[in-house]
């Protein structure tokens, strides 16, 4: 990674951070549409159990490497390079394949909840089907996973959420029940595009507050797409920062945000105000600042 400013402490001790600790390992990912380069070379490490924000502009190339991590680019794209997951490559992997890593080990929670719940089906329907589909549970096993999931996303009553539709949630409550889906087949790897994006502030901390929780919890590993770097100072470890289809910035949370070494991300950090970073306990010392850990 010759051209990204990036920091070796990134990771710890312990290996994560590592090739060996790293859930994901992504190296000269390239992706074209109609012959137009979309991502130009993306070299990044995912650390196992850590929540890595990918910030940057819109056009920047984020969310397609998200899509590609799941293998949810547009048809006409090309890709090459390589994404290792568990040891396992995914470019190039066939569709049918696919069916075995999609939903089951890695999953994905999009901006706008409603893009993932049928607005005719019961959420009960909905979050049983998945799980019936990929575990192969009984439909009573199935209805008792979905209303303890429900209970671990905050959902209110999550029994009679069950029975409910899409149309009869707040914005908050759906994004809670779409991460509920995406979690319900035990996922190692929880894609999160621009999650709090349309909600208010205070139901957005409620959203980030959860992502956090699953992360310690459940050991996810974690990658929050987004342009807030507000959002990215009170809830990722480490944060890689893209511009043109590439990674010009990569490493611990404190570093990026207290020592940015990249001309664009300095910019991106000054077109802050401070008070947001100060809230999220960004502008404090290293160790201060992982207390959400």
């Amino acid at each position: 990674m010759s051209d990204v400013a990036s920091r070796s402490g990134a990771g710890d001790s312990s290996g994560r951070g590592t090739p060996q600790g790293a859930a994901v390992t992504v190296a000269g990912l390239r992706l074209t549409i109609d012959g137009k380069p979309i991502l130009n070379g993306i070299d990044l490490e995912l650390p196992r159990g850590k929540v890595t924000g990918l910030a940057g502009e819109s056009g920047s190339g984020k969310t397609m490497t998200g899509m590609t991590l799941i293998g949810l680019q547009p048809d006409n794209a090309v890709v090459t390079g390589s994404v290792l997951f568990d040891g396992r490559e995914l470019v190039g992997l066939p569709a049918r394949e696919w069916g075995s890593v999609r939903g089951t080990r890695i999953a994905m929670v999009f901006q706008d909840p409603t893009a993932s719940l049928h607005p005719m089906l019961s959420i009960g329907r909905q979050l049983t089907d998945h799980q019936r589909h990929h575990l192969g549970l009984p439909k009573r096993e199935a209805l008792a996973r979905a209303e303890s999931l429900l209970e671990r996303v905050g959902v209110p009553d999550p029994a009679g959420a069950l029975k409910k539709y899409p149309h009869e949630f707040s914005g908050g409550q759906l994004q809670r029940i779409a991460i509920a889906s995406a979690i319900a087949c035990d996922p190692e790897l929880l894609i999160a595009d621009e999650p709090t994006t349309a909600l208010d502030v205070t139901v957005q901390a409620g959203i980030l507050a959860l992502l956090r929780s699953l992360c310690d919890d459940l050991g996810l590993t974690v990658v929050l797409i987004t342009h807030d770097f507000g959002v990215l100072s009170s809830l990722a470890d480490e944060i890689a920062v893209m511009r043109g289809g590439v990674i010009v910035e990569h490493g611990s949370r404190y570093d990026v945000i207290r020592q940015p070494t990249h001309p664009y991300t300095r910019e991106l950090i000054e077109s802050l105000p401070m008070h947001e970073l100060a809230e999220a306990g960004a502008l404090g010392a290293p160790g201060a600042s992982e207390g959400t850990e």
